[in-house]
């Protein structure tokens, strides 16, 4: 009988050790403050460079970016992305830029992208694709299924990061009450 009690005991333990350590927030991308010193050129799906690699931090220079990393098409992050194209042509006068770079490289994936921002009329925001792991050097986590970096002159101003499930219409709103730190000087 003990034994089974002691079963029990090491399994709610367990159990409770594992609640624990997925409420801790995901991890993912450059941190405040940190330095841009690296690029890279995701394949543009969207964009005046539609078809072809390119470089979207060498596009958007010393600007105010959002920047995101996403593993999958939901929802949510259209309409987070809707929002955010909304507030890039609202300070197209700051010459705030922003793009999406989907860790997936499938085929399907690009159609998918290319017929969302149509439908949904994206007119600044650049979708675009790169392999699953990341670009070097920018610290994408594999449980992050969102992470946003918004920066200005190649510095991170703000980071938010969300495992699968975790972007909700609250959080979109924490993202966007972050925009001004990209914004002004």
């Amino acid at each position: 009988m003990q034994l089974s009690q002691l079963a029990a005991a090491l399994l709610l333990v367990v159990s409770f050790s594992l609640t624990l350590l997925s409420a801790e927030p995901v991890k993912s991308g450059l941190q405040p403050g940190e330095k841009i010193t690296t690029i890279f050129e995701p394949l543009n799906i969207t964009g005046e460079h539609a078809g072809e690699p390119y470089c979207l931090i060498c596009e958007n220079g010393l600007s105010p970016v959002a920047m995101l990393f996403a593993r999958e098409v939901n929802e949510p992050l259209l309409n987070l992305l809707g929002k955010l194209d909304e507030a890039t042509v609202k300070n197209r006068d700051q010459e705030m830029g922003s793009f999406v770079v989907f860790l997936n490289e499938s085929d399907a994936l690009r159609q998918q992208l290319a017929a969302a921002a149509k439908q949904r009329g994206l007119k600044r925001i650049v979708l675009s694709a790169y392999a699953p792991a990341g670009p070097d050097g920018f610290h994408v986590a594999a449980d992050a299924n969102l992470t946003v970096v918004l920066y200005r002159e190649h510095e991170v101003k703000a980071n938010h990061a969300f495992r699968r499930d975790e972007l909700t219409a609250a959080a979109s709103e924490k993202i966007l009450a972050d925009l001004p730190k990209i914004l002004t000087k």
